[in-house]
Formats: C-alpha cells, sequence, structure tokens
C-alpha cells in the first residue's frame, strides 16, 4: 500500500497474478492481468491488453480479489464507544425511527475507517442501532474525496431487533411490526385524509411512514436481528403473510431450519466466530453455521458486526473455512454476494466495467501472516497511513529507561 494516487497514471495494471474474479463457482486466473482506471475495472485475463502509459505493478506470486465487503457494520458512527459524543450508533428517543438515516450521522472522515481499509476492506454497510427500528441503513466506499463520502447507496434497509435481547416480548414486537407496516399501507392510500386528520391515530410519524413505504413495495429488506429458531420462523411467516422482504441478521439458530431458508431465498448475515451459546436466543449456536447453511443453498453474508474491527473480516472469514465453509464460498460471502444481495451490480467481482476495487495480497487473504499490500477503492490507492501504523512507529525504538 506504499504507493500514492499521485504518482499513478490514469490507468493501472497488476500483472502476473493468481485472480479471483467473484463468483464463488469461477476458477482463480493463473498469471493474469487486471487493469483498471480511476473508477472502473477495464480488462481482467490472462493476455489482458494493457493501455499505452499505464503504470504497470508486478503482482507475480500475489493473489489479486475484489475489496472486502462487510455487510453489517457500525464504521462512521463510532469513534470511542465509552464517548457518548463520539458515537452515533443509537441516536435514542422514539424506538420508530425509519426515517433516520445513517448518512446524516455517518462520519467519512472518521480515524477508524482507514485502519480498516489497509486490511482489504474497502465497502461497508453501516447501519444503526437502537430502538425497535432503528432507521435506514447505507452502504459507503471507503474512499473521501473532496466532494464524495463515498456514499453507494443510501438506504438499502431497515434494522428491527426481535428476541430476548430488544426488550419487549416476540408476540408484541411480532404486533406492533405488522402494525407499522398496516399503518403505512393505510396512509399510503390515502395520504389526502391523513393530511385533514380524518384517519384515527397512526403509530408512527409521517416521515416514518413515508420510509415504510419501499419496504412495502418490496424495494428495500428489513434487516431483522433475530436468533432463535422459533422467532426466525416467525418472522419468515410475517413477511411472506405481509410480502415484504428480508434478510436475517445474526440468525445463530439459523442453520436449524436450513431448508426453509434456501427454499425462500432468504439471505442470512453471519457472524462466524460465534461458535458457543452466549443467551437463552443463542442456545443452538455453532461454529459450522455459515458452512451448514451454505451447503443448504442459504445465500451467506459473513459480517464482523463491528466498528473497529471490521479489519478482522478476513480472518472471521477463515474461520468460516476452518468450519467447512468453501474457501470460495467464504470470499464470495465477503465480496460479491453482499453486492448481490443489496443490489450493487457493480460492485464486488473483478469484470470490466465494474468499480475497480481491487485488493493485492501478498499470500492467501484468509490466512492472519498475508498482508494487503496494494489496496485500491474505486480506482484510487489507499494511502496506507493509518493512526495505528502511525503510533507503532513513534513507539517501536524507546529510549532506554534510566
Amino acid at each position: 500500500m506504499s504507493l500514492s494516487a499521485a504518482f499513478l497514471s490514469a490507468a493501472i495494471a497488476l500483472v502476473g497474478a493468481t485472480v479471483h474474479v467473484g463468483p464463488a463457482d469461477r476458477p482463480a486466473l493463473e498469471n493474469a492481468t487486471v487493469v483498471f482506471d480511476g473508477q472502473k475495472i477495464l480488462a481482467v485475463g490472462v493476455n489482458a491488453p494493457i493501455p499505452p502509459g499505464a503504470t504497470v505493478i508486478d503482482a507475480r506470486g500475489k493473489i489479486v480479489t475484489p475489496g472486502l465487503f462487510d455487510p453489517y457494520t457500525q464504521l462512521g458512527l463510532v469513534e470511542i464507544g465509552a464517548v457518548d459524543e463520539s458515537n452515533d450508533v443509537d441516536n435514542g428517543g422514539d424506538p420508530v425511527r425509519a426515517a433516520q438515516r445513517v448518512t446524516d450521522s455517518y462520519n467519512p472522515e472518521s480515524g477508524v475507517i482507514p485502519v480498516q481499509v489497509a486490511h482489504g476492506v474497502t465497502t461497508v454497510l453501516v447501519a444503526p442501532g437502537g430502538g425497535f427500528i432503528a432507521g435506514q441503513a447505507a452502504i459507503y466506499d471507503l474512499d473521501r474525496t473532496e466532494t464524495d463520502t463515498g456514499l453507494a447507496r443510501p438506504s438499502v434497509g431497515l434494522p428491527v431487533g426481535i428476541g430476548g435481547a430488544h426488550g419487549a416480548s416476540r408476540g408484541a414486537a411480532l404486533v406492533r411490526l405488522r402494525e407499522l407496516l398496516d399503518d403505512a399501507a393505510t396512509y399510503a392510500r390515502n395520504k389526502a385524509a391523513w393530511e385533514k386528520a380524518q384517519y384515527r391515530d397512526f403509530t408512527a410519524s409521517r416521515l416514518d411512514l413515508e420510509a415504510l413505504q419501499p419496504v412495502l413495495q418490496g424495494k428495500t429488506p428489513l434487516l431483522v436481528s433475530v436468533n432463535r429458531r422459533s422467532d426466525i420462523e416467525a418472522v419468515l411467516d410475517l413477511a411472506i403473510e405481509l410480502k415484504v422482504r428480508v434478510v436475517l441478521v445474526g440468525a445463530a439458530e439459523g442453520w436449524q431450519v436450513a431448508a426453509r431458508l434456501a427454499r425462500e431465498k432468504i439471505p442470512v448475515i453471519v457472524d462466524p466466530v460465534e461458535n458457543a451459546p452466549e443467551s437463552f436466543d443463542k442456545l443452538g449456536a455453532r461454529a459450522d453455521s455459515a458452512a451448514v447453511l451454505a451447503k443448504a443453498g442459504v445465500p451467506v453474508l459473513l459480517s464482523t458486526f463491528s466498528a473497529h474491527n471490521v479489519r478482522k473480516l478476513r480472518q472471521w472469514a477463515g474461520n468460516a473455512v476452518r468450519e467447512g465453509l468453501p474457501h470460495a464460498v467464504a470470499l464470495e460471502a465477503v465480496t460479491r454476494r453482499p453486492a448481490v444481495v443489496f443490489g450493487l451490480p457493480d460492485h464486488g467481482t473483478l469484470e470490466p466495467g465494474r468499480v475497480a476495487n481491487v485488493v493485492v495480497w501478498s499470500g492467501d487473504p484468509f490466512e492472519t501472516t498475508t498482508v494487503a499490500e496494494h489496496v485500491f477503492v474505486r480506482g484510487r490507492a489507499a494511502a496506507g497511513d493509518h493512526r495505528q501504523k502511525r503510533l507503532l512507529e513513534r513507539y517501536r525504538t524507546l529510549p532506554p529507561a534510566r
């Protein structure tokens, strides 16, 4: 990551690498070349043409992958967790905050972000927390410019919490969700009557009812944090009843209903290091959950569910591989699969026309001894400087104690 964008020409060619294009069913390309410009992938292949004047980087013996994509984080919302003034994960107030946009809280200048980029993470979903409906999650590429925060999609899902960890009884939470969606549908049928106060009182504000419309239209999923098997099944029943899309978040006992999740094509965001019961909602937690789900045909995504530890995404994926998830499927679960689930067709693969989020690794990206030697976000070389590195350099050599 020592290259500076200032010294790169309009086109960059990574030459001689083992290239993982993205889809799990496509074999890696040996001795291949990846060519991209300031935004997009131009060419990929063993004999891909290199434009005249391109900056050529010798990647022989290296592995090139799409940039890693963590599909459920709080990156950019929290600087220091114990300092309230720097923590915008949970803004409190009304438990129904469908209208609250994470884009209004995200800090692209956060000192936490460059640390994650240095470890090959180029894209994240940023989700608010707290309440019953926490707000609107967004997706960011981790490249900040003078005129661009890196925003890739402003509203990709509404986090909802169901289960013992979320306060109210399960039945009460599901009733409330059903009532909210019913109110939103009623509001949409006759907004003029609502404006004239000709309706009964609704359970949410006008802006919240508006924010729920994409959910009712099937454009935006509910990101449902849920773990117990019975709760998962209740959520699926409700989704079918109301004809809304859901993405399960956590789903510690989801492997127990893997066949149904696969049949109904429900994506699941898994924490691959959750390997033991830590609550009554997670009595069935097991280390190979991701492998069991994927084998059944469930669309599996892997996440750190973090802010400061998003950089460990590749290590988390390596844990899933250790527990039986095929290596290619694990790589897809942290690159292409999140892009597919959240509607970013130009992300997640190294194919012509895709966004140039590219990482050159010294070895297998899931090995802890591997380093990200070059990281490109939207075609721009990441600077590689961050506060952890500066602290290391500052204290690497200390004066002798007196």
